[in-house]
This record gives structure tokens, sequence and C-alpha cells, in this order.
């Protein structure tokens, strides 16, 4: 804020707003908003909020207007003596110039302290840096050991591949030698061979089997068996049977002496 600016800031620490319509001036050179000033000084004891100074006279606090009518103007300083009339200027002005330099120091003191935070901010900024370059510098070490490896491993590679392909061919080879030989040993086998008599083989005809006629059996001794006894199969029941009488009833048919 500069001398050319009509508007002024209020001096509570946690507001600073510009001020507009009415605002509270006290004693000690300080102006507060309406809204501040009149919830502050409506207590007992009152102290002004900016430097904590005890404002116990009558008029170490005012409310005034910051835009007055033409009349006011006009009858405010009207009928002073002109020195009383400077002096109420020059009164004025002071407080003017106090509030412009308190604006600049606190400026000033807040330029400073974000300047402060930029300092360290720069330094915690330079240390991660540095940070960065040494993992950097350790990254890129490490990328060339480890392009050296594979450099290392792609010529082994190189290396085994060729062994390989030598042993493919010295394979195809051997199997190539291995296959003339059996083919060889096959023929050899085939011509030592000797021939065999070629096997009869049947007409598909089976030979036939005669058995032996069984001769019927017409008589038995048993007097409970057939008198006609062909060939039955066993437990059938003959058409002509001869039941013997009981060998118990039957009376000798000569006597002996």
């Amino acid at each position: 804020m500069s001398l050319c600016d009509d508007t002024l800031l209020c001096n509570f620490p946690k507001c600073r707003s510009k001020l507009c319509g009415f605002a509270w001036v006290t004693a000690c050179s300080h102006v507060f908003c309406d809204r501040h000033g009149s919830g502050e000084f409506s207590r007992s004891p009152v102290i002004c909020p900016a430097c904590s100074s005890a404002l116990s006279g009558k008029l170490d606090i005012v409310r005034t207007e910051l835009s007055p009518s033409d009349e006011y103007k006009a009858m405010v300083l009207a009928g002073l003596r002109p020195d009383i009339v400077l002096d109420i200027s020059a009164r004025a002005l002071a407080f003017w110039s106090y509030q412009v330099n308190q604006e600049r120091m606190y400026q000033e003191y807040s330029i400073s302290r974000a300047e402060a935070q930029l300092k360290q901010m720069e330094k915690v900024l330079n240390q991660q840096n540095q940070c960065r370059k040494l993992e950097l510098s350790a990254m890129r070490g490490e990328i060339s050991s480890l392009k050296k490896v594979m450099e290392e491993y792609k010529r082994k590679y190189s290396e085994v591949s060729e062994k390989l392909m030598e042993r493919n061919r010295q394979y195809q080879k051997l199997q190539g030698l291995y296959d003339s030989l059996r083919l060889r040993n096959m023929v050899v086998k085939r011509e030592s061979q000797p021939q065999t008599l070629r096997p009869e083989f049947n007409t598909g005809t089976a030979p036939k089997v005669t058995t032996p006629p069984r001769s019927p059996q017409f008589l038995f001794t048993d007097g409970d068996s057939c008198f006609f006894s062909p060939m039955q199969p066993d437990g059938a029941k003959p058409f002509f049977q001869l039941n013997s009488p009981v060998k118990e009833n039957v009376q000798p048919f000569l006597k002996k002496p």
C-alpha cells in the first residue's frame, strides 16, 4: 500500500481485509474493520488486538466513517484556528504514514518468511537432487556392469551355439552311418537265413469223429429194472415195468429134506 492508495487494511491478525464503510480507530494508531472492532472493543477491559495496549481513555477508540458526506467535511473543522487545523491534519497524516509503514513492514516480513521457506525448499531440493544424482550414477555403473555381463553371456552363448551345431552335424553323420550299417546287417541276415518248408494249410473241413454204437441192454438181473431198456436218459420212466415179488413172501419151490 502506498500513500496514493485510498484504502486501509484491517489490523486484526486473522482478517487483513480492506476497510469500507465504518472503521474503528485507536489512539495507538491502529484501525480495524467494523465487525472485529465492535466485537473486540465491547469487552472490558479494552485492549488493542494488534499491540495489546490498554485503551482506557474516552477518546482512545473512535468509530469513524471512511467516506463522509460533503456537509460533514464542511462543518467538522469549521471555526478552528489554522494552527489547530494544521495540527489535526498533521496527526491524520502521521496516522496514515504509520499505517503505510506498518503495511510495508508486514509485507517485508511476509517476503522474508517466504524467502526463508524458499531457501529451505531449495536446500531440500538440492539435497534430493544430490541423492538422485548419486543414485543415477550408481544405476549407470550398474547398467555398465550389466552390459559387460550381457556381452560375456552373448559370447558364451555364441560359443555354445557353435559347439551345439558341430555336435548336431556329428550326430547326423553318426546317425547316417548307423542307418547304413543297420540296413547292411539286415540284408546279410536275410541272405544267410535258410529256406524253410511251407506249412500245409487245412481245407477248412474238420475230420469226422465216429463213436462206436452202444449195445442196448435187453435184460437186467435186477428185478426192479425195465424189461426192455434201450438207451434212456437218467430219471426217465420205462413204458413197460416188471415188478418182482417181495423176497420175504416167496417160498422155495423145492423143500429141503
